[in-house]
């Protein structure tokens, strides 16, 4: 497991305004990128390399699958 303790947690951009379906990404650690759910902060944690998020993410921009 990578170590998160410097994350910087932020909310995604996509995530819902009423409370529900919200995620926020660490992007500021050498070599990982963080997700997580933010109604449960001490939950577990998906880690990615940052070549997996960049191809994840725009991949989802594209509406690809």
């Amino acid at each position: 497991m990578s170590d998160l303790a410097g994350a910087v947690w932020r909310k995604s951009t996509r995530s819902g305004g009423s409370g529900g379906n919200c995620v926020e990404v660490a992007d500021n650690l050498r070599g990982v990128v963080g997700v997580r759910d933010s109604k449960d902060k001490t939950g577990p944690v998906l880690t990615f390399g940052p070549d997996a998020w960049s191809a994840f993410v725009g991949q989802v921009r594209h509406g690809l699958r």
